[in-house]
């Protein structure tokens, strides 16, 4: 047996060495007629603080479950530990499993260096569903390499290996429970003989039948010294299985067994140490004493793996989500479109609970539920809002529920941190309106044209809008009515006439104008004409002469340059002479030459020849 001294000595010497884990936090939530039961087994042959012979640990080992028939099963966790940095692959009744996360801590020796511990957890629920009722075998955890390599777990005797299943479920005649489970990996032993673990996430609305249970591993039934557990400063037991000096010690509180080697998978009821209100649980871990017959300090190494609780919770879980935002181009209104929810919840949440709506931190919109929403329900709702100028056009909103405007809260609710929903909106100012080229055609008729408005889409890059359209005022183009039906072949109302387009985009639109121009068409001067009274070409046909240039003055000369004719609106040339000493004679086949007066500012004076044929 090692002396005292010595045994003091390496106690001042371990304070000077630390431990690695991973804080207990919350990993999931459960409100509602919800309870917990737990099932597992050890792999140790035997307790191996008094058996040290025992430095391996068994292939698999059982354990049954048996929920009644009157529950519905809806999780189960399966948790596995052991020594060493961790094996994440095992079988669960013949099927792989794969560890979904794995917590890791270290107990760093003097002697052995670091001694490392593991758990790891999988989410079985559909395995279990599906198998029901049976027998569970554990097989497969392999930390053999981990005793082989460091000696140090088997001569400290913290060689360990175990499994427990938590599962979940739901009865009808259970009260209304908030179920939380904590995960993690944390340690007291030699060398941290205190921890303070805060359980946060928590509503007490009613203490009665409130539980505690955990799933530690190492703890050992012979190590009692200074060893306790402590909720909210009192410390409590459950005696016989675990006394107020001895929580942690190799057993079962759901089979009442005294042979869970190394590991514990205890509930303690803590209607007592609990209080209406508490939103928190401090729990308090204790190991280490001197050992009175000896004089030499010992202590317990004890690894807490998860924690969950169950109280009676009766309070709503408002949410919300923004389900669309619609904004209208050319406007600064916006329609929220969203949905509250009260889900995880184990009350209604009444009505009038007030919603607040923020862009960009400021609050520039307020609404509230319409009706009491039940447990699991939702509601549907809108609003329109005028979003300020002060705003920029890409902004951030955010909608809260149980929010007066100010940031507070009016219904007491199982969780005030899930609110709210964001997302980024976009406004779209007033479309600019671009010049296009405008579209010039001539016409007898002069003040109008049938124009080809698609035309006028090869000066606009296409590929960056859906559609276009056209207008023939901005009013139409902007309410969207009205549009030219058939704008290949669109008749102009008169000249100039302003075309509007708009150019549908994503989300908004740009405007495009341009003219509609439509001139007097230039004459058509034909060659040539016979004046023999057969109804074809039997005068000198100047097209669009007589509608369009009404002021025009032609003049016919002979080859020889003499005037024979002088014409104009009402007087056209049919092959006779009404000028010279040839006046009123008909003029035989043969060339002359024309002089055409438009007597227009944009029409130049013609010149040419004609001949006519007799």
């Amino acid at each position: 047996m090692q002396n005292r001294n010595l045994v003091l000595i390496l106690f001042m010497f371990f304070l000077h060495f630390g431990v690695k884990a991973q804080d207990i936090s919350i990993f999931q939530q459960f409100n509602g007629r919800y309870d917990y039961l737990a099932i597992g087994n050890t792999l140790n042959q035997a307790e191996n603080n008094i058996v040290q012979s025992f430095c391996e640990t068994l292939p698999s080992s059982q354990a049954n479950l048996n929920v009644d028939s009157y529950s519905t099963i809806v999780a189960a966790y399966l948790y596995w530990a052991g020594s060493g940095l961790g094996d994440t692959e095992v079988s669960f009744n013949g099927t792989q499993i794969n560890a979904e996360n794995t917590y890791n801590t270290i107990f760093t020796d003097p002697f052995f260096g670091d001694l490392n511990y593991f758990s790891c957890y999988a989410d079985v629920t559909n395995q279990i569903l599906a198998e029901g009722n049976t027998t569970y075998t554990l097989s497969d955890i392999d930390i053999t390499e981990t005793l082989a390599n460091n000696p140090g777990h088997c001569s400290r005797r913290t060689n360990f290996a175990g499994w427990s299943l938590y599962v979940i479920f739901e009865n009808n005649t259970l009260p209304l429970n908030q179920v939380n489970l904590f995960q993690g990996l944390e340690i007291i032993n030699r060398n941290v003989t205190e921890k303070i673990i805060l359980l946060e996430n928590v509503n007490v609305l009613d203490n009665d039948n409130a539980k505690i249970g955990f799933l530690a591993w190492e703890g050992d039934n012979a190590l009692n010294f200074g060893e306790s557990l402590s909720i909210n400063g009192t410390i409590i037991s459950n005696p016989p299985l675990n006394l107020a000096d001895n929580a942690f010690n190799g057993t079962n509180t759901f089979t009442n067994s005294t042979t869970f080697f190394n590991a514990d998978l205890d509930v303690y009821n803590i209607e007592n140490n609990i209080a209406i209100g508490d939103t928190q649980v401090e729990i308090k871990l204790t190991t280490g004493a001197i050992n009175p017959d000896t004089g030499i300090f010992s202590a317990d190494l004890i690894i807490i793996n998860n924690i969950i609780t169950v109280l009676n919770s009766q309070l709503p879980d408002a949410s919300i989500t923004i389900d669309t935002v619609d904004s209208s181009c050319a406007t600064r209104s916006i329609t929220v479109n969203y949905t509250v929810f009260n889900t995880n919840s184990t009350d209604t949440l009444p009505i009038n609970t007030p919603i607040a709506i923020y862009a960009e931190g400021q609050l520039i919109g307020q609404t509230e539920t319409e009706n009491n929403i039940p447990i699991n329900g939702s509601e549907n709702g809108t609003i329109s809002i005028e979003i300020p100028t002060i705003i920029p056009d890409i902004f951030l909103l955010d909608i809260v529920v149980d929010d007066d405007g100010f940031g507070n809260s009016t219904v007491i609710e199982i969780l005030e941190t899930n609110n709210h929903d964001e997302t980024q909106v976009i406004l779209f100012p007033e479309p600019t309106i671009s010049n296009l080229s405008n579209l010039e055609l001539c016409d007898i008729g002069f003040s109008t044209a049938l124009f080809n408005l698609n035309s006028i889409l090869l000066e606009i890059d296409e590929t960056s809008f859906l559609s276009f359209s056209f207008y023939e005022t901005l009013e139409d183009l902007e309410q969207n009515t009205n549009s030219i039906l058939n704008p290949e072949n669109y008749q102009s109302q008169t000249t100039p006439q302003t075309i509007y387009v708009r150019a549908e985009k994503k989300s908004c639109y740009d405007i495009f104008t341009f003219l509609l121009n439509t001139e007097k068409c230039p004459p058509y001067i034909p060659q040539g004409f016979s004046p023999n009274s057969d109804g074809y070409n039997d005068y000198f046909n100047i097209q669009g002469l007589y509608t369009i240039f009404q002021k025009h003055e032609l003049l016919i000369y002979s080859r020889y340059g003499n005037l024979i004719f002088k014409g104009n609106d009402n007087l056209k040339w049919y092959g006779i002479s009404n000028y010279g000493t040839n006046k009123g004679k008909l003029l035989p086949t043969g060339t002359y030459f024309y002089v055409l007066k438009l007597n227009h500012a944009n029409y130049r004076t013609y010149s040419g020849w004609v001949y006519l044929n007799r």
